[in-house]
């Protein structure tokens, strides 16, 4: 043994392993007491909190893992989802068995860090997780807090903003606040009065929130922030979003009164009321508390969220007047919140709690609605049919409701002060009630409220019987009566019906939106009610209906029931089962009168006659509408335009035309090519019959089939119900134009024999058709929806086409990507299709009693299977272009310019201005906002009038060639003068507008905008005022049209061009344009390329869409009824500019060919000059479509064309589908205005390889970018370089040859010419012949060589120097 040590000593490489193997030893001793240490005593793992340290997100992580791991019994951690740059939003859990699921403890939450750069909550919520683990089981406070309630603590929700913010920073000026692509997350939640919507992309931490708060139904919760110190709760905004001072009331007003003076009054600074913060000293809140709204207008904030989607009572404290204080602070800040944040906790036990099951067999019932009388909100019962309502000490009525159950109500309900009341509740299936329950519903409604913003779609496609969405305003208490009745019946005309709607529309704010859609002929508002419960924007998920009665003025019968309706709906919502259900899951709009002035003139008791049926021009509405079979040749009334702009505004999906005379439902087609009484079926002629059938039905007398013995002895319908056209043909009616045209299917209903009855006999029409026209409106609810969805982002695409196997008929999707395809029972195959993605098809069984949930999810065309681009060089997008890319969809969508004009509104004095005045303008404009206009002057007219060009840009005198420029050009013609005013107007719109609305700013940062108001400043002075057909002024002081004087070659030209012209065309040649639009006056239509008569058109199918643009965004022009004599219907207001009046020398044919610049043409009324009252109308007219071109010219396709080493091209042609071709610019940019679909660009520059490249536009998303890079052109000649290069050394070789050889033989040759000279000056006589005929042979040769005579004669010397 001693010699084996002795040998080891001696032995280095032993004793360096013994040393390592007895280090390891000793590590994992020490580790393994370590083990044992933790699971004995946590505590002692613990860090030692010192409240003096702020934790970033990787001391947070650890902390609360070091946290979880140390009490397992009681706490769990884990991530709701994560931040935009993938930081973990960590939600510690704490209660009793943490990692189980299962009854008996409300839910309650804290969520902090909201904002950023507010993080005091984001460490007092540690201290209060460390707090509630460390005191469990020594505080008998806390302890019992844990054990009886499931406490969910997030301490940051937004921690990238943390990470970005500076400790110190009081008022948040170093940023931080918002999330990493610049989002507030407090204004991007779904709110009650504005359509917010959150995009998954740029606000993950929001949507985390929305699935977690919907998955919990927490029961209370606090929303921590910073910057104050007070307790805000509901509403934080109101439906008029006053800045400040308005009190916005919610249902349980006085209960979040009561929560937010519980936590002030447990912090010594708050409830004094006086936070005495240094940049708000005056500011006070009277015992520490505020309504949201009355301090401030909040938007799309998490607390109102909570209370109106989330089954939870959220409020917000402040914690702190500086948001992100000095950490010296925390141990002050953690002393005045814990008592604060303890006490609130336990508010969660106060009201009634309890159980809801199946009174037969016990099984617990979810999603059961519990109802409180006299308070509008209730919450359901969650997975194991529990629930908490809190409620205030006193008295209470407490019903519970399910759908297919009779309801439950509990009298009498005492709650007292503290421990919350038990109340169980056994609801008795309806099946098992005796027949004729006045309880039970005769239809059931699948509910199909989507609040879920974010786009969850499967692969492929999903679709279920049922839906599975959250319904946010579950149905509330039914009677335990029959429903309430109307009480009064009478005919109402327009000033009694007008009352009336206004009546409702006050009584019932919260589930009524009264507006009117347009006028009539005399001026009558054609109002509309709408009733949902959040009836003033369209829903993700909710289908929209409409009713529409008394298009006929003396068929009134539609008219009153239309207001029966209304008032029984209102009444009866939130007590009756099935009109809340429908109030819930849909958006019901109703149309009283659509023809308001022919009811004025209609007698009562009328039967058959026609006196007041027509509007007041006398025209028949139902015979004005577009028809697919028969041109109309009346011209459009006002009242069918108001309806065709509504229907076209909003995804309807089914409505009914309320008639009178006769008792039948009719519906599609109407008429046929051969304009017989004879069968005309629609594609979709079962569904037509099914939604038919489900009216008569219902009504005891129609389903007869014999309405009208009396009357029509003769006529007969089976199940009361009829194809149109063979009953008899209608063209022009406005059920086969919401068919053709929109995606709503419409049926004809008549209700009675008689067109204008008795007052007396109004309850009896009433009694008849009650239950149909609830059990019609059932129908919306039939067929397949869903949503169409891009599988990279899971944002919805908007018009995507839905088709549907063997069934002719396509709907679009809506806004959001949302769809409604109504069908009879079967199986189908359904397709989904979009520009720009590869096409999906599936499958769908629709049974009779529900909806099929049927979503798409498409990938873009050359994308990978994950939606991302597959090939070639990609440009980066930082976050702001993809903001302003979502701007532009944005804007491109459902109501975005609507909502872009409405605030914007500006106060405008409408009149016209001469030449003085006009320039007086654009000098005011250029002085009042320096920073984003430039005036130029592009030259003078004859008479010497300045022709003005006004640049609106961020930097209007830099050049930006990276940005789109649009041009707007007015008065070509002095008399149409409407044009030159509009464009003013709209300069004044864009700068008053500039650093006030976000829009607005955006969109002139990112373009570059000319105007040009009076390119005739001299026909302008000549022309006269009212005057609608005079050409005075037409032509400039030559009298010369400037509109024929546009010529590119000198070919075409037979005289100089006039100033103003020549102006102009230096304009154009600036070849930096993307899009001009001209205004004129005369007609009503947009016009495109050409006005000279060519044959064919390149990119034709371009141009007449940026012309469709500007006339469908005008409310008149895409009707295509003009109202001009001269041009009579023009399908959608759009036409080549050659079919209306071919000429020559066009502006707009110039701009095409030698501006490369697409210029369209808009004519904006009949009356070339009318009168300055009606300017105010044009503007308003056209507004929306001037508008809707800058936000046009962002669309299409753009890029840079480089080489290989980043080099950009300049003067590269980009060819357009093989013809039209535009021009890189400065940096290689270019940019072409394409329609929606897919392209083929091709690239050409001298010396590089041509490039080829297929790219897809989509109709509401700005334009891509892409990066065209180019290689060396390895071809010259057409041949092979390697090839050319080898062919050109062997000819060079070849040449060098040739020219040796023939050096030699010149140099022998000039020796014997030497030696002749020699020769010569000896015997110059005797040799003069051989002289003449050698020079003969090349003097150049002699010369070249310096071969000369020293005697030559001066003639040669002469011809010598010549040479």
């Amino acid at each position: 043994m001693v010699h084996a040590w002795q040998h080891f000593l001696t032995t280095p490489k032993l004793r360096v392993s013994l040393f390592v193997s007895l280090f390891f030893l000793l590590v994992s001793l020490g580790d393994a007491r370590t083990r044992r240490k933790r699971s004995v005593t946590p505590s002692t793992e613990e860090i030692v909190e010192t409240y003096s340290k702020y934790y970033d997100y990787v001391e947070l992580t650890g902390r609360l893992q070091s946290l979880a791991r140390s009490y397992p019994h009681i706490a769990a951690l884990s991530s709701v989802g994560q931040s935009v740059e993938g930081r973990e939003l960590w939600v510690m859990r704490i209660t009793k068995d943490p990692n189980a699921d299962a009854p008996g403890r409300p839910k309650f939450k804290y969520v902090g860090n909201m904002h950023g750069d507010e993080t005091v909550s984001r460490q007092v919520l540690v201290y209060l997780v460390e707090y509630l683990l460390t005191k469990f089981g020594e505080e008998p406070r806390v302890t019992e807090l844990v054990d009886t309630t499931d406490i969910y603590i997030m301490p940051s929700m937004n921690p990238d903003g943390f990470e970005k913010s500076k400790e110190g920073d009081c008022s948040g000026e170093n940023g931080g606040r918002n999330n990493a692509k610049d989002m507030d997350l407090n204004r991007h939640f779904p709110d009650q009065y504005d359509e917010t919507t959150t995009s998954p992309d740029k606000t993950p931490e929001v949507m985390a929130v929305i699935r977690w708060i919907l998955e919990k139904k927490f029961v209370l919760s606090g929303n921590l922030h910073g910057g104050t110190v007070v307790a805000s709760y509901p509403f934080d905004d109101s439906a008029s979003h006053q800045r400040q001072g308005h009190y916005s009331q919610s249902a349980d007003d006085s209960l979040f009164r009561h929560l937010a003076l519980v936590y002030s009054q447990h912090h010594d600074v708050m409830k004094t009321g006086q936070p005495n913060c240094p940049d708000a000293m005056e500011e006070t809140f009277k015992d520490g508390i505020t309504n949201g709204a009355q301090w401030y207008d909040v938007p799309g904030g998490m607390q109102d969220y909570n209370y109106l989607y989330g089954n939870c009572l959220e409020i917000t404290m402040e914690l702190s007047c500086c948001k992100y204080p000095p950490a010296s602070a925390l141990q002050k800040e953690w002393d005045l919140n814990r008592e604060s944040l303890l006490a609130y906790i336990e508010q969660v036990h106060i009201g009634v709690h309890g159980y809801v099951k199946e009174a037969v067999n016990g099984t617990a019932l979810p999603n059961v609605s519990i109802v409180v009388e006299s308070i509008r909100h209730n919450l359901t019962t969650g997975n194991y049919g529990e629930y908490y309502r809190l409620l205030l000490p006193g008295t209470y009525n407490v019903t519970a409701v399910a759908s297919g159950y009779t309801p439950m109500t509990v009298q009498g309900v005492q709650v007292m002060e503290g421990k919350a009341t038990e109340l169980n509740f056994t609801l008795a299936s309806v099946a098992s009630e005796a027949a004729g329950s006045t309880t039970t519903t005769t239809s059931s409604i699948t509910p199909t409220k989507d609040l879920e913003i974010s786009t969850t779609a499967t692969t492929t496609s999903t679709h279920s019987s049922t839906s599975t969405q959250t319904n946010h305003s579950p149905p509330v208490k039914p009677n335990e009566k029959e429903p309430i009745q109307p009480m009064e019946f009478r005919h109402h005309n327009y000033a009694d019906m007008e009352l009336f709607l206004r009546k409702y529309s006050s009584e019932f704010p919260s589930i009524v939106h009264l507006h009117s859609v347009g006028r009539s002929v005399e001026n009558r508002e054609l109002y509309v009610m709408v009733i949902s419960d959040n009836p003033t924007v369209h829903e993700h998920g909710e289908p929209e209906f409409k009713y529409i009665a008394n298009m006929h003025g003396n068929e009134v019968v539609g008219r009153e029931l239309m207001l029966n309706l209304i008032e029984y709906l209102c009444h009866n919502y939130g007590t009756d089962q099935e009109v809340t259900q429908l109030v819930n899951n849909t958006r019901i709009h109703i149309m009283p009168s659509m023809n308001p002035d022919g009811y004025e003139v209609a007698n009562e008791g009328e039967v058959k006659g026609y006196r007041g049926r027509n509007n007041s021009n006398n025209f028949d509405l139902n015979r004005n509408f577009p028809d697919q079979f028969v041109i109309i040749t009346e011209p459009r009334q006002p009242e069918t335009i108001a309806v065709m702009n509504w229907l076209k505004s909003i995804p309807f999906v089914l409505s009914a035309n309320l008639h009178g005379g006769s008792l039948v439902v009719n519906y599609p087609y109407d008429d046929d090519k051969k304009g017989w009484s004879e069968l005309s079926l629609s594609p979709d002629d079962k569904v037509f019959q099914q939604v038919s059938r489900a009216y008569s039905q219902e009504n005891p007398v129609m389903h007869t089939g014999h309405p009208c013995e009396d009357l029509y002895p003769d006529e007969y319908f089976k199940d009361g119900i009829t194809n149109g056209a063979n009953w008899y043909n209608v063209p022009g009616g406005m059920q086969d134009w919401n068919y053709l045209n929109t995606n709503c299917f419409e049926v004809t209903i008549e209700l009675g024999c008689v067109k204008y009855p008795m007052a007396k006999e109004l309850p009896k029409y009433w009694e008849q058709n009650r239950r149909a026209l609830l059990q019609f409106i059932h129908q919306v609810h039939i067929g397949v929806k869903g949503t169409v969805s891009d599988i990279s982002d899971g944002e919805g695409i908007p018009n995507a086409t839905i088709s549907v196997e063997d069934i002719d008929h396509n709907i679009s999707t809506a806004r959001t990507g949302d769809y409604w395809r109504l069908l009879a029972p079967g199986t189908y195959y359904i397709t989904a299709s979009a520009h720009g993605y590869k096409s999906l098809r599936t499958y769908a069984s629709v049974s009779g009693d529900g909806v099929e949930v049927v979503d798409f999810r498409l990938t873009r065309i050359h994308s990978d299977p994950n939606g991302h681009p597959s090939e070639g060089p990609q440009p980066t997008q930082n976050p702001s272009e993809k903001e302003f890319q979502s701007l532009i969809k944005d804007l491109s969508l459902g109501q975005g310019l609507e909502r872009l004009m409405m605030s914007t509104a500006t106060e405008s004095s409408f009149r016209y201005r001469r030449y003085k005045e006009l320039s007086g303008f654009m000098r005011g404009l250029t002085l009042n906002f320096p920073k984003i206009t430039s005036l130029q002057s592009l030259g003078q007219s004859i008479e010497f009038r300045t022709i003005w060009a006004l640049e609106i840009s961020n930097r209007p005198a830099e050049s930006e060639p990276s940005e789109p420029k649009l041009r707007f050009v007015a008065g070509i013609h002095g008399n149409a003068p409407v044009g030159t005013e509009l464009l003013l107007e709209f300069a004044a719109f864009l700068c008053i507008n500039y650093g006030k609305n976000p829009a607005i700013t955006r969109l002139i940062n990112e373009t570059r905008i000319v105007i040009v108001p009076s390119i005739n400043p001299d026909g302008r002075e000549l022309a006269i005022e009212k005057q609608c057909t005079s050409t005075q002024g037409l032509s400039n002081a030559h009298g010369k049209d400037l509109d024929t004087d546009f010529f590119g070659n000198a070919s075409q030209r037979v005289v100089e061009a006039q100033p103003e012209t020549r102006a102009m065309m230096d304009l154009i040649l600036d070849k930096g344009y993307t899009l001009s639009v001209a205004l004129d006056g005369g007609s009503l239509v947009a016009t495109y390329p050409y006005d000279k008569p060519v044959q064919t058109v390149e990119n034709e199918g371009t141009l007449k869409y940026l012309a469709s643009v500007y006339a469908i965004n005008h409310p008149k022009m895409h009707l295509g009824d003009t109202g001009c004599s001269n041009n009579g219907n023009i399908p959608d207001g759009v036409m080549r500019a050659a079919e209306r009046q071919s000429h020559m020398g066009s502006m707009k044919d110039f701009s095409m060919d030698f501006g490369h610049c697409p210029e369209i043409t808009v004519y904006t009324g009949c009356c070339f000059y009318p009168p300055a009252e009606q300017l105010a109308t044009l503007w308003a007219e056209n507004k929306k479509a001037l508008l809707s071109m800058l936000v046009e010219v962002h669309k299409g396709v753009r890029g840079v064309v480089r080489d290989r080493s980043g080099k950009p091209i300049v003067g590269a042609i980009i060819v357009l589908n093989g013809g039209v071709r535009v021009f890189t610019r400065e940096g290689g940019y270019f940019r072409a205005l394409l329609a929606p679909g897919t392209h083929n660009i091709e690239a050409v520059a001298d010396g590089y390889q041509q490039h080829r490249q297929e790219v897809v536009v989509l109709s509401c998303e700005a334009a891509s970018s892409i990066i065209i890079e180019f290689d060396m052109d390895n071809n010259i000649f057409g041949l092979p370089r390697q090839f050319v290069v080898a062919s050109a050394a062997a000819s060079m070789t070849a040449l060098v040859v040739t020219a040796c050889i023939i050096w030699c033989v010149c140099a022998a040759k000039s020796n014997r010419q030497k030696d002749g000279f020699h020769r010569l000056r000896q015997h110059r006589d005797d040799y003069d012949d051989e002289i003449r005929l050698t020079s003969m042979g090349s003097k150049k040769s002699l010369l070249a060589h310096e071969f000369q005579d020293e005697s030559e004669s001066d003639e040669e010397t002469l011809y010598a120097n010549k040479i």
